[in-house]
């Protein structure tokens, strides 16, 4: 029962399957060692005790009730460590593609990098390679001695593309019946997961409660509406106007807000944002003997590994990637371990 009134209808708007589809690793991947015994005990203790945010860093991620959150958005964290790589030397070339990756003797010898501003194109040589990108686009991007099975492979590995569309409004419909206080009182929650079968929208952010410094005008709601698609598919090929309609009408009639108090609205667009556990990811052990023997190449990240990693997770296979070079560790096997072992612990890593 809690199946199919919680978890079925959005799981399927996500990953755009049936259920029965996806591996049950993307379930064990998303739920690591979450039980209804640990449900049920970390509810009574939080009963009687509320942890700080540090506290429940030893806490399963699904059961975590409270966390720190940057100022204006997850986006002010990037900003931060952009300024951070200027200000020790380093450069940060944006609105630029890799096309080729260039591998001699099972080494990463340079990209060839297109500048879609200038329109030039440039190759660059590197001691290391870190890869963030989509493995997909990274095996065709590779030059000489890639096996045909590997291209297949990674041709085969299959994504979901996201879109969110920002919608401002006067007020809420839905109305705040906690007890929880809320600036305007509008309801409290961070984000609300839509398990509607007659709308697309598969989750609604609330960004005031993420950050009241989110929103400009603290009389209105600033709400994040998020659509799962394929690229090229009739969502996706739907204009930004068209889309912004689409998605307001949706809100509307689910009752969660009025169209006739809606400001202003958005879209943005994010290609490749989910891996999926399907198509050729069953031989996803192959691409990873593969990239492992170039030497001086690191897959991390969600996509670079295609591993459906939270951000802090996917930030840690990064870390310990500089972690090996520095102390000369030759194989790769702790980046793929980490959020996969059961006994795997971030305080492992030593950050210097």
């Amino acid at each position: 029962k809690l199946y199919q009134t919680f978890f079925k209808d959005y799981t399927e708007k996500v990953w755009g399957v049936p259920c029965d589809k996806i591996t049950a690793e993307w379930g064990a991947q998303r739920i690591k060692n979450l039980s209804i015994s640990k449900a049920i005990s970390h509810s009574i203790k939080s009963f009687f005790r509320k942890q700080t945010s540090i506290e429940q860093k030893k806490i399963e991620t699904s059961l975590i009730e409270q966390f720190m959150y940057p100022k204006y958005g997850p986006g002010q964290l990037w900003e931060v460590v952009a300024e951070k790589i200027k200000s020790k030397g380093g450069e940060i070339h944006l609105n630029s593609i890799v096309e080729q990756i260039d591998i001699v003797d099972e080494m990463a010898s340079g990209v060839v990098i297109y500048d879609s501003i200038r329109s030039t194109r440039k190759t660059v040589q590197a001691d290391y390679i870190f890869s963030s990108m989509p493995i997909k686009e990274l095996i065709a991007g590779m030059t000489n001695n890639v096996p045909d099975k590997i291209r297949e492979i990674a041709q085969g590995l299959i994504y979901r593309d996201f879109i969110t569309v920002g919608i401002l409004c006067k007020k809420l419909k839905i109305e705040n019946k906690t007890k929880i206080k809320t600036i305007n009182n509008i309801v409290p929650d961070n984000w609300i997961y839509i398990q509607d079968q007659d709308v697309k929208v598969g989750r609604l952010q609330i960004f005031n409660n993420w950050s009241p410094y989110m929103v400009a005008d603290q009389n209105t709601v600033w709400l994040g509406m998020e659509y799962f698609c394929q690229e090229g598919d009739e969502l996706w090929n739907k204009s930004d106007k068209e889309f912004m309609e689409f998605a307001i009408c949706e809100l509307d009639k689910i009752k969660i807000i009025m169209k006739e108090d809606v400001l202003d609205s958005t879209i943005i667009r994010m290609p490749k944002t989910y891996p999926a556990y399907f198509g050729t990811y069953d031989r996803m052990h192959e691409l990873k003997e593969f990239t492992n023997k170039i030497e001086n190449l690191f897959l991390v990240g969600r996509n670079g590994m295609h591993k459906y990693n939270n951000q802090d997770h996917s930030m840690l296979t990064s870390m310990q990637a500089v972690e090996n070079i520095i102390n000369r560790i030759t194989t790769k096997d702790n980046i793929w371990e980490i959020n996969a072992e059961e006994d795997y612990h971030e305080e492992d890593i030593v950050v210097k």
